[in-house]
């Protein structure tokens, strides 16, 4: 059973291969898409980090949610030399990883219904388990940053997450806290054991520019594919593992 639905301004594309999948099993993970959107959307004047960020909410009187949020923030501030921080003069954003740790959540309520094969997308950053309806890996790839309708490279995964930071669909939406704007690479793809740490250290490597990947290829459990504004790709020493060559 698959299917996509907009949420959070991108698509969200869920499929369970399990038989036992109903559509009631889709809506609880969309369910919880839609509850994540009111709460964290910076665009929402009456979500909760907006009223945050409005002066009208402390964290310290915010949601549990809320507040292991901005745990797992500052935990990736400090794990990252600050180059993941998601607070810019004076306003809150922490899209940078709660779209991971969402993603991972709801994959985790599928796992928890019982289901064993099945995959969470959100605007390209994945969280996968077990096997596709053909009885293999799943397959997905990355994208040419200079031609999105090409894919430079396929991978093989399963139970594990990948997410990619750029900025050539979005444009320049990652900021270095410690200086310039990042302009020498366009893509950087990490491979971790969940979508959650893929997506926070891929948003903080991003932000480091070419120093990016070393920073990946230094973190245990991580692999990342980084592509730059010349088009010269560089990955990690274990990358070509996950890369189908058929």
């Amino acid at each position: 059973m698959k299917q996509t639905r907009i949420l959070m301004g991108m698509p969200v594309t869920v499929e369970v291969v399990d038989a036992s999948a109903t559509a009631a099993t889709l809506d609880s993970v969309y369910d919880y898409f839609q509850y994540i959107d009111e709460k964290f959307s910076t665009y929402k004047p009456n979500s909760e980090i907006s009223r945050i960020n409005q002066g009208l909410l402390s964290v310290k009187r915010s949601s549990a949610d809320m507040r292991t949020v901005f745990k797992l923030s500052e935990n990736t501030r400090r794990e990252t030399n600050g180059f993941f921080n998601i607070e810019h003069e004076g306003w809150y954003d922490p899209s940078g990883l709660v779209k991971g740790w969402a993603i991972f959540n709801a994959a985790e309520l599928l796992r928890k219904q019982g289901f064993e094969n099945y995959y969470v997308d959100a605007g390209g950053d994945v969280q996968l388990a077990g096997k596709n309806e053909h009885g293999q890996a799943w397959r997905t790839g990355i994208r040419n940053p200079f031609n999105i309708n090409q894919i430079v490279k396929v991978l093989s995964l399963n139970n594990c997450g990948i997410a990619t930071s750029g900025n050539y669909i979005r444009g320049d939406h990652i900021y270095n806290p410690l200086g310039e704007n990042v302009s020498d690479i366009v893509s950087l793809t990490v491979i971790g054991p969940n979508v959650y740490e893929a997506d926070r250290f891929a948003t903080a490597a991003f932000a480091m520019g070419g120093a990016g990947i070393d920073f990946i290829a230094h973190r245990d459990g991580l692999e990342g594919y980084m592509i730059d504004d010349s088009g010269q790709a560089t990955f990690t020493s274990g990358f070509d593992r996950y890369t189908t060559h058929d």
